[in-house]
């Protein structure tokens, strides 16, 4: 009789575990608690921040910021994040995790000392000056999580839904006009969980669309305070004005490039109106303190963090009125 308990017993594991692998994809799931969450050490915490010293592991060639791998004394895997997206992404995941949606644990430091530098990198090594760098982001890489490819905004699993539509919406809040599909990325966590995710969130707080210089379109409070928000509104639907239009020299500079940006004008167009509220009932569920905190985060001054408050604040209050 034991035995036969023990064999079954072996067969429901089995069977839990192969259901584990196969449960249904996340793109969001319900916060615990948005006005109480810890905006300024984000999803990580003070527990999870990273802890030098660090060590070089390889350059990162992905995307078109300079990135290394590194460890620290703890042995925890970070990518280092150099140049004008670091400081805009790290507070954009503070905003897309206390609302529901998926990053990594992301952290910006005004100085890293990292050991064994190679002599030269690939990009970024005018930023490096024996082996200090300042002014990055450090993402958190997971043990055990696999990165199992990309998605597209027009084909997932999650087309049509109220929670696509709230993650489109929160890019035009944050004017991430950066919305390539290949800015998406579907992990797979060591539980066997999936999860779909903008991996990339550093064209963030800037201008509607890509400039002539990265100073005016990431992480800049003139042009993200001057831009628009909303372009149309119908009974049913709310058209945003992020992602832009390419400015017509991009057109001739990358054809291709152009191409595709143009595409994405299309992400947060004709999102319905329940939806945009929705997200901005989440949104509005933190206080000001938690806004400005998210801004701390990324390294901006206390008046730079009340004025960048004002402009999120402003564009929320919309969102909860339509």
């Amino acid at each position: 009789m034991r035995h036969w308990l023990a064999h079954w017993g072996i067969v429901i594991a089995f069977a839990a575990s192969c259901a584990g692998q196969t449960r249904a994809p996340e793109i969001w799931h319900l916060p615990s608690a948005i006005d109480h969450e810890d905006l300024l050490d984000g999803s990580g915490g003070t527990s999870g921040q990273p802890r030098g010293d660090f060590t070089f592991e390889k350059e990162d060639m992905n995307g078109s910021s300079p990135k290394i791998v590194v460890r620290d004394r703890n042995h925890v895997k970070w990518t280092v994040k150099m140049g004008p997206e670091a400081q805009p992404e790290t507070v954009a995941s503070r905003f897309v995790w206390a609302t529901g949606f998926f990053t990594r644990e992301d952290y910006w430091m005004d100085r890293i000392q990292v050991q064994d530098m190679p002599a030269h990198l690939k990009r970024g090594g005018n930023l490096v000056h024996d082996g200090v760098i300042e002014n990055v982001r450090l993402e958190h890489i997971p043990d055990g999580e696999k990165k199992m490819g990309g998605w597209k905004w027009h084909a997932n699993p999650f087309t049509g839904t109220r929670e696509l539509h709230g993650l489109a919406v929160l890019m035009a809040v944050i004017n991430n006009w950066d919305l390539k599909d290949s800015n998406n990325s579907v992990y797979r966590d060591k539980a066997g969980s999936e999860y779909y995710a903008v991996s990339d969130l550093g064209a963030s707080f800037g201008g509607n669309g890509e400039g002539l210089t990265d100073a005016r379109s990431k992480g800049n409070l003139k042009t993200y305070e001057t831009s628009k928000f909303i372009t149309k509104t119908t009974a049913r639907y709310v058209d945003f004005a992020t992602p832009a239009l390419p400015d017509p020299l991009d057109n001739l500079r990358l054809p291709q490039d152009a191409h595709e940006r143009l595409a994405m004008r299309s992400v947060t167009k004709h999102i319905p109106r329940a939806d945009a509220k929705w997200i901005g009932s989440l949104l509005g569920q933190l206080s000001h303190q938690q806004i400005c905190d998210a801004f701390r985060a990324g390294g901006y001054s206390t008046p730079e963090a009340e004025a960048y408050a004002a402009i999120m604040e402003e564009r929320i209050r919309r969102l909860r009125e339509l």
